[in-house]
Formats: C-alpha cells, sequence, structure tokens
C-alpha cells in the first residue's frame, strides 16, 4: 500500500498561510482541530503530521505540549527553525513547528523560501 500524505493540521477558523504552503508543497491533507495543546497532542499520537503555527500565542498555550513532543523524539522549533524560547520577559511566541524529524528539512525549505 503507498503511504499515505502527510497531514498538516491547522485551526478550524483561520489556517495560517505557511500551513496552506507547507499542505501545498507536501502534498498533504489539512486537519482541522482546536485548542494548540491538541493539535500538538494530535502529531504526537500520529493523527497529524505537522503542526505549523504562525499567528502567534502565548508560551503558556505551548511550553507543555512542546516538552511532551520533545521526549517523543519530535521537532520543535520557530517555523524558521530557530529554537523556540520559553520564559523570556515577553511571553509572546510568533510562531511554532512541531513536526516529526525525518519532515524538518523539506518543511523548512518551504518556511524560509516564502516567509523570510
Amino acid at each position: 500500500m503507498p503511504p499515505s500524505p502527510p497531514r498538516v493540521i491547522v485551526s478550524r477558523s483561520r489556517p495560517p498561510m505557511v500551513a496552506l504552503a507547507i499542505a501545498e508543497a507536501l502534498g498533504a491533507d489539512l486537519v482541522e482541530m482546536g485548542s494548540a495543546g491538541a493539535k500538538v497532542a494530535a502529531v504526537v499520537q500520529g493523527v497529524a503530521d505537522v503542526y505549523p503555527h504562525a499567528g502567534g500565542q502565548y508560551e503558556w498555550d505551548s511550553c507543555a505540549p512542546v516538552a511532551v513532543a520533545v521526549a517523543a523524539g519530535l521537532h520543535c522549533s520557530r517555523i524558521d527553525g530557530a529554537p523556540l524560547r520559553y520564559n523570556q520577559p515577553d511571553p509572546w511566541l510568533p510562531d511554532l513547528l512541531v513536526c516529526p524529524p525525518h519532515l524538518v528539512d523539506e518543511i523548512l525549505a518551504v518556511t524560509r523560501s516564502a516567509f523570510y
């Protein structure tokens, strides 16, 4: 059986352009879901493959889910590949990427060329 296309997880109400660009580049399907924690958990569980978030969020929205994802062996960074930095004076995180390591290079090629 051929492998299924990757699944990019997005918000129900407002999928970010970066997620749409990644989905197009990977030939991926979009999966709609609610909270940031649920989206990261979906990647951890294999229900989705990529969670790109570019709308910004506070660090408390993603710090615990990202810790679980890192412990599960997933790649977690900003959408340009820069490290996520928590416990900063300004708790706002502009973007987030969670995915399996084997997809990182392909995703970062898209995000770096399209958005930076």
